[in-house]
């Protein structure tokens, strides 16, 4: 027991030290992250499509609207799969999460057949 002990705290130091000798590392560089350039990016407060056309702004909107989908998607496949796990045997807590996830699977394939074909009209258009 005493070797365990003794091993686990060998193994603590080590750690520790690794997590020291990085920062010493990093500390050459007086904007590590890129937070400078960030700020400095010189924001002008003009409107966001103020120079695109409509087609650019339908796009980007349409754009953001999927990025919320699949955002949507990945909740519904969290909470179906945290469902599954623990339905602890019982068969209609697991019908329901197949469910659940058998219905976003058909929802996201859904909406990404709706945006192809939309793409593909908006080309055939251009």
């Amino acid at each position: 027991m005493f070797k365990i002990k003794k091993l686990f705290f060998i193994i603590l130091i080590v750690c520790f030290s690794f997590c020291i000798i990085n920062s010493v590392v990093l500390a050459d560089d007086p904007d590590p992250y890129g937070l400078n350039t960030t700020a400095n990016t010189g924001y002008s407060g003009d409107a966001p499509f103020k120079d695109k056309s409509i087609a650019q702004t339908i796009g980007a909107i349409v754009g953001a609207g999927l990025s919320f989908i699949g955002v949507i998607f990945l909740i519904l496949m969290i909470y179906g799969g945290f469902t599954w796990m623990m339905a602890r045997g019982n068969q209609q807590t697991v019908d329901k999460a197949k469910d659940l996830i058998y219905s976003a699977v058909i929802g996201l394939i859904i909406v990404l057949a709706a945006y192809a074909i939309t793409a593909f009209v908006g080309s055939l258009l251009n």
